[in-house]
């Protein structure tokens, strides 16, 4: 070791940069706040000076190359000396420049190395000979060790002069390119500078490149020019410092992540961690979104830092309050069924305890009607009614990739906030949903289907997942997926028969021969109203299960609101929770005076009519007894009513009396034709044995009016007569005033009960001679017939009955 020098002041200090082979700066230990630091030089030597960037601000200055053995003068003192705790003295101070020159020693007192000396044992430097004193045994220790090194042929006096002349580039031409040569590989580095606590200058050991990097995902408090000074934001001197003693000339590892103008940005390792995760865990920084996405690894623990950071209030978050209302442990995950999913970015979720949950994605937008570039153009030409799932641009293909996901899977959910009512809005639970580990959000991120919304930075009411869904959306949008593609979005015209009787009995011939159909049940009504898509047909129904009758929801109608049923809530579930927004197979028989269809629909093989009936949440119908499925229905409801379940929890079975007549009843059958047919199962008919004389009759009739016309207008009908009125066939019949109003009458034809509204001028005085042949059509009603209280079932009914008996033949006994 060498001997100390002369008897002065000895200062301690921690290196904090090394600036050249004989250059250093020193600082003082930190008392609230950075320490102050000073420049020392070594004395009686003299270093190779490094290359210098040419100041573009100063007129005529070159760029330096340089000197050998520079390089290795600086490393040498860089690796021995920063951020280590020395000690030193100064021997003089240069009048004007102030520039101090001394001896440092590595520790707390002069009894540790002398820098000097090492340096020049080493031969990276050269001792200065003018000025030595004689007397002076420090420097002439120091040419003793240069003599030596000289001997030896050590640095700038060896023989093969095997030095390093560093070519360094202080620009990057293309950055863009730079950072994707370099495929996210680490980089070794020396940091040179640090501008601010998430900014510095590194020396890319590998290509000599100087260039500045910006911490991806994280953004320090930086300083502001105002006025041509440099004014720092709240804690940008303590961040800058905060970096400095941990990085300012460490080796690091860099690893390239993206470019924001001719900045490259990201990550800076030093072996003991990554600088930004410390920077935001101690506040001295905060996550950034619109960066966030490049970060390649370690997202998730940036989140936590800051996380952990504004929880204790740290420096920048000193007055931090929380913006999401806290969310009870218990309501936070949990597990559950998907039982329908809500255009393209919500769901209903059945929980373990049988609550039904909507939950809404964290931090996505569903598509719009515009989309992202095209506001002006709307895929809406006329003014009909917007159909979302339909006519809103990948809509429709987000719902389908979740209901093919999701329906009917159990996911994990957890809560990541709660969105306040708003604007008419309701409150939202916002959460992530997982299946076997993927994020659901970030897969519809991924495909284009959705985009992600971009928060305040002080809003903390974000996916817990955020940075995955920016990354998702950077990925897709490099590839021209989804909304971000260039090409016309895809178009879906469907039909929607709903309502549309015309419409409906147009498409009925081919429903009816298709068979069964694929559809997708877009919203159940009841437990036997639904609404399907039909792909292939590319039609929107209303479909009716055929074969039963379920208990009716409550609803409004002209009368008045009605309740509901009992058990109408039940059966309007099981039908929800078995067939909603699955794949099913129809078949169409028929369609009711509404056109809505009616028929049969299966669910992975399985007959929802029978089912419904086999759950005792439906009864079966008159009809079902033409249906292929009757004798599959009927025996499942004889089931359910002997054990007496839902619907049929008052079910009595029919006691059966005898009863005994005393004589034995006589039936006389009378041969009639069915004339007219009216409502409730009532008819007109004409009995077979009278045929003849109404014959006569009518004969008569006609060519006593057609000879003998009546002079129009003659005759001024009452209410209650009897008279002659000509018919649209151009004869006068036997006809009674039923109403007059307006110079009209309501007749009724009394020999084939079918009525007419007759003008005056087609009235006529009946004659006396046609009075005495009784009326010929007579009202009948069928006996021990009661018609459904069902509509539906009523108009079947009604129709049915005119179908069978009109116009016909028949024998009736009274």
């Amino acid at each position: 070791m060498a001997t100390p020098g002369a008897p002065t002041s000895v200062q301690r200090g921690i290196v904090k940069q090394v600036l050249s082979g004989d250059a250093v700066i020193i600082r003082g230990q930190p008392k609230g706040g950075p320490p102050p630091e000073r420049q020392l030089n070594l004395s009686n030597v003299t270093a190779p000076r490094l290359a210098r960037r040419a100041n573009p601000n100063i007129e005529g200055q070159n760029e330096t190359k340089d000197e050998p053995w520079a390089w290795e003068a600086r490393e040498f003192l860089r690796k021995k000396l920063v951020g280590k705790e020395v000690s030193f003295t100064v021997e003089y101070r240069v009048p004007g420049s102030g520039r101090e020159y001394g001896i440092i020693y590595i520790g707390k007192d002069t009894t540790g190395e002398n820098v000097t000396e090492s340096i020049v044992a080493e031969g990276l430097v050269e001792v200065r000979r003018g000025g030595i004193k004689a007397n002076d045994d420090a420097q002439h220790r120091l040419i003793e060790l240069e003599e030596a090194a000289k001997n030896a042929g050590k640095g700038r006096w060896s023989k093969d002069n095997a030095h390093l002349v560093r070519d360094i580039k202080w620009m990057c031409d293309n950055t863009r390119n730079f950072v994707d040569s370099n495929h996210q590989q680490p980089l070794d580095a020396v940091v040179e500078f640090v501008r601010d606590g998430s900014t510095m200058r590194v020396c890319l050991l590998d290509s000599w490149h100087y260039v500045t990097v910006m911490l991806s995902g994280i953004k320090c408090p930086m300083f502001k020019l105002e006025n041509d000074e440099q004014v720092p934001e709240p804690f940008a001197q303590e961040a800058r410092f905060f970096t400095e003693c941990r990085l300012l000339q460490r080796e690091v590892t860099v690893i390239l992540e993206g470019v924001s103008n001719l900045n490259f940005i990201g990550s800076v390792i030093h072996p003991n961690g990554n600088i930004a995760e410390l920077l935001v865990r101690e506040g001295f920084a905060r996550c950034i979104d619109w960066s966030m996405v490049l970060v390649s690894q370690g997202r998730e623990k940036l989140r936590a830092a800051e996380k952990f950071a504004k929880e204790r209030r740290l420096r920048m978050w000193k007055d931090y309050t929380a913006s999401t209302p806290a969310i009870e442990i218990q309501d936070k995950n949990y597990t559950g069924k998907v039982v329908e999913v809500v255009n393209a970015d919500a769901m209903v979720i059945k929980t373990s305890s049988g609550e039904f949950r909507k939950i809404t994605l964290s931090s996505i937008r569903p598509p719009r009607l515009s989309m992202p570039g095209k506001e002006d153009e709307s895929p809406i030409k006329d003014n009909r009614r917007i159909r979302p799932l339909y006519d809103i641009p990948y809509m429709f293909e987000a719902r389908e990739f979740l209901r093919k996901k999701l329906i009917g899977k159990k996911v994990n959910v957890s809560v990541d906030y709660i969105k306040p009512a708003n604007d008419g809005f309701p409150e939202k639970t916002c959460a992530t949903v997982t299946i076997s580990n993927i994020n659901v959000a970030e897969a519809l991120v991924s495909k284009g289907f959705v985009t992600v919304l971009r928060h305040r930075a002080d809003d903390d009411q974000r996916s817990a997942h955020y940075d995955e869904l920016l990354a998702a959306e950077a990925r897709a949008l490099k590839n021209g997926k989804g909304l971000h593609s260039k090409k016309d979005p895809p178009i879906h015209r469907v039909a929607d028969l709903s309502g549309e009787v015309q419409k409906a009995k147009q498409f009925l011939p081919f429903l009816q021969r298709a068979g069964r159909c694929n559809g997708i049940v877009e919203f159940v009504a009841s437990g036997s109203r639904l609404r399907i898509y039909l792909p292939k047909e590319t039609c929107l129904i209303t479909f009716l299960l055929a074969g039963i009758t379920c208990p009716r929801m409550a609803r409004t109608g002209p009368g008045g609101p009605s309740s509901s049923e009992p058990y109408s809530e039940e059966a309007l579930q099981y039908t929800k929770e078995l067939c909603l927004q699955r794949e099913v197979e129809v078949e169409v028989e028929n369609i009711d005076k509404a056109g809505n269809f009616i028929g049969w629909l299966f669910v992975e093989g399985v007959n929802l009519s029978v089912s419904l009936v086999e759950e005792a949440l439906s009864m079966t119908h008159f009809t079902a007894e033409r249906s292929p499925y009757g004798s599959i229905l009927f025996p499942a409801e004889e089931n359910v009513k002997r054990k007496k379940l839902k619907v049929w929890e008052h079910f009595e079975e029919p006691t059966n009396i005898v009863v005994v007549e005393e004589t034995e009843r006589k039936t006389n059958y009378k041969p009639i034709v069915v004339t007219e047919v009216l409502d409730e199962c009532q008819f007109f008919a004409q009995h077979v044995d009278s045929g003849p004389q109404l014959e006569k009759l009518m004969e008569q009739l006609h060519t006593e009016f057609s000879t003998s016309p009546p002079l129009p207008g003659s005759h001024t009908p009452k209410k209650g007569d009897l008279l002659a009125a000509k018919f649209t066939d151009g004869n006068w019949y036997r006809a009674s005033v039923e109403k007059v109003s307006g110079g009209k009458a309501h007749v009724l034809y009394v020999d084939y009960g079918n009525s007419e509204t007759v003008g005056s001028a087609d009235l006529a005085t009946l004659p006396p001679s046609y009075h005495s042949l009784p009326t010929q059509a007579h009202r009948y009603a069928m006996a021990c017939v009661t018609l459904p209280k069902d509509p539906e079932a009523l108009v079947e009914a009604k129709e049915a009955f005119k179908r069978e008996i009109g116009r016909a033949s028949c024998r009736e006994r009274v």
